[in-house]
């Protein structure tokens, strides 16, 4: 047979799996941030079912190649590295030829200790999880030294196939052994290769007589090892006797410089044969409902980053949130909610949509006139992202000063009320007057609820958390009503017009909302949670107890309120007996608001108050009697 040189088959396609891509996202945006640095990765070749059509071998990638403790009985292990870049010009921007030379390099050092480990991959990536499309481009570095010249003497099938196949099969992941004078196999290492007479190959080519270029890759080392060897039999061992064949080789010249003399070939072609990288879109291939919910997160994780690498997502995320108010301020807090991750949501209204509400309250439409507020506001936040648990619940909440006209009706809602703020962590005071929110801040206090309120002026806003209840802390913050000296009564009983809608401007409804969903993230991510500090703070910031707006000069104050002992609604005179009374005790409340002065004691306050102002014009009376004498 006349001398030829060698021809090679590219060592394996690779195959990636999409959900190799689907974790190299979230690895990005929840463990790597912007760390580019070296990711390594776990695959295997399968040897034993080479594709029909295929020259040679896959490479299998999925989203197990990032944990290097699984192990894949089917295939041949094979170690990887992933080099993920930050920006899509980073990524275009690497010399390829000098990445491959590197890696060949590495490949080369790592086999001079350990033979099996000088096979190898890498994969050069960009995630734009934006729009879930994946740069990409694999490359399995296959060297031979520059001088080093193979030459095929001879070849032919292999006919001891079971002895060969017999060893791999008891040593699964190793590529490669040697065969000494006595026909013994052993592991191909720099020791044994001084009697080796054969390099054993795992053949992951499947054209004929023709090995993959991981053969170069060995024939290197074993020139490297032993620099005076001219000859050697090559043994391609594949999954079938009938394809297995050996090669005699002549292994022409010496090495040269290892740092100049590397020969390398390893990018992977495209479908079109074309060297160049690849790009996958998984945004038609991935569920629309999963790629809203991971896409919602994106922002949010986004922050952590570098931001606020210190904030809590996952406290926002559970947090179960009740609104009461669906109308223009419980719209723009839902929205707020949303953007950041909040996934329970609830809208409690008794009203339903008019010909003037979506205008200025953004969860309803032309449509949507004449319905249920709560369902219809739930109803568009589902529209907006599908996965929240937004309901709507249709309840006239009990005002404290309107007496009770049908007890079963207003009993069932009063019931219905106290489980929903049962169930939620955080509750939202959104409603158009001050005695729609007594109960609902009484209950908060009973439930030890985070409780955020806000309320709205033509040119002017109030956004305030209430002090966490608790009776033994005389430093506790007030609640909306702690600055009163007399319990809210009926105000919506003869108003006129103006009186009856809310009449604002209309960006003051947009800063309050946000102001309030913004004073609740910051609650969340203080260690005690509502903590009755004022003056706290978190890594977002101030934790304030009230913000006061005032649009006619652009100004907000962050003011503190001590609780008040004879508060109306948080007074632990009040809270614990509706602890112990319950709807008896709210009943009292609603027939007569003066029953919650009586017990509160601002009964007392008033009169002391009273004869304050009685003994001040006296002496008046007094000091001008005394003028008019003189």
């Amino acid at each position: 047979m006349a001398e030829t040189y060698m021809k090679f088959v590219t060592p394996c396609q690779s195959f990636i799996d999409t959900s190799f891509f689907q974790e190299l996202a979230r690895l990005k945006l929840d463990v790597l941030k912007l760390d580019s640095s070296t990711k390594e990765l776990t695959s295997y070749i399968d040897t034993r079912q080479i594709p029909k059509g295929s020259a040679c071998a896959h490479l299998f990638l999925s989203d197990q190649s990032f944990d290097s403790t699984i192990y894949n009985e089917v295939g041949v292990p094979i170690r990887g590295f992933l080099y993920n870049y930050n920006t899509i010009g980073q990524f275009k921007e690497i010399d390829k030829t000098a990445f491959l030379h590197q890696r060949a390099l590495e490949a080369f050092q790592r086999g001079r200790e350990n033979p099996n480990s000088c096979v190898e991959f890498s994969v050069i990536s960009f995630a734009d999880l934006k729009t879930y499309k994946f740069f990409y481009w694999v490359c399995v570095p296959c060297f031979q030294t520059e001088s080093l010249h193979l030459t095929n003497l001879a070849s032919g099938p292999l006919q001891n196939w079971n002895k060969f196949n017999d060893w791999f099969e008891n040593h699964p992941g190793i590529w490669s052994c040697l065969s000494n004078d006595s026909g013994e196999l052993l592991e191909f290492s720099r020791d044994h290769t001084a009697n080796c007479t054969s390099l054993v190959i795992r053949d992951t080519s499947k054209i004929e007589m023709v090995p993959s270029a991981f053969t170069k890759n060995f024939v290197s080392l074993l020139k490297d090892f032993r620099p005076e060897l001219e000859k050697v039999r090559l043994v391609l061992a594949r999954a079938e006797e009938k394809s297995s064949f050996w090669i005699d080789v002549k292994l022409a010249s010496k090495m040269g410089s290892l740092s100049s003399s590397l020969k390398v070939t390893g990018w992977e072609r495209n479908s079109q044969n074309k060297l160049t990288p690849r790009a996958t879109d998984l945004s038609s291939l991935i569920d629309p409902l999963q790629i809203a919910d991971q896409s919602l997160d994106l922002n949010l994780k986004l922050m952590k980053w570098r931001v606020a690498p210190e904030i809590d997502l996952d406290v926002i995320k559970k947090t179960k949130v009740l609104l009461l108010g669906a109308g223009t301020l419980g719209c723009y807090v839902a929205r707020v909610l949303l953007a950041w991750g909040v996934r329970e949501i609830t809208f409690v209204d008794n009203g339903t949509v008019s010909y003037s509400n979506p205008v200025r309250q953004p969860l309803f439409t032309f449509e949507s006139c004449g319905k249920p507020k709560a369902a219809a506001a739930a109803e568009s936040l589902r529209q907006v992202f599908p996965l929240v648990h937004a309901r709507g619940v249709e309840l006239r909440v009990p005002m404290i000063g309107h007496p009770v006209t049908i007890e079963e009706k207003e009993h069932q809602d009063f019931e219905t009320l106290v489980e929903l703020v049962r169930t939620h962590d955080v509750v939202f005071l959104l409603m158009d007057s001050r005695e729609t929110r007594w109960l609902p801040t009484v209950l908060g206090c009973a439930e030890n609820k985070v409780v955020i309120n806000a309320a709205l002026g033509f040119d002017s806003y109030l956004v305030m958390r209430h002090g966490m209840y608790n009776t033994l802390d005389e430093y506790r913050l007030g609640c909306y009503f702690c600055q009163d000296v007399v319990a809210p009564s009926d105000s919506l009983t003869d108003r006129t017009l103006d009186q009856m809608c809310t009449v604002t401007r209309p960006g003051v409804a947009l800063m309050a909302a946000s102001q309030s969903v913004e004073l609740l993230i910051s609650v969340l991510q203080h260690p005690d949670r509502n903590t009755n500090d004022a003056s706290a703070q978190t890594f977002l910031g101030d934790l304030p107890h009230q913000i006061r707006g005032f649009l006619n000069e652009f100004k907000t104050l962050q003011l503190r309120s001590p609780s008040f002992e004879h508060c109306s609604a948080c007074s632990s005179s009040v809270v614990e007996q509706f602890k112990s009374k319950g709807w008896e005790f709210v009943v009292n409340a609603l027939n007569n608001y003066k029953y919650i002065e009586d017990l509160c004691g601002l009964t007392d306050v008033q009169a002391q108050a009273e004869q304050a102002i009685s003994e001040v014009f006296d002496e008046w009376e007094e000091e001008l009697d005394d003028a008019v004498l003189l």
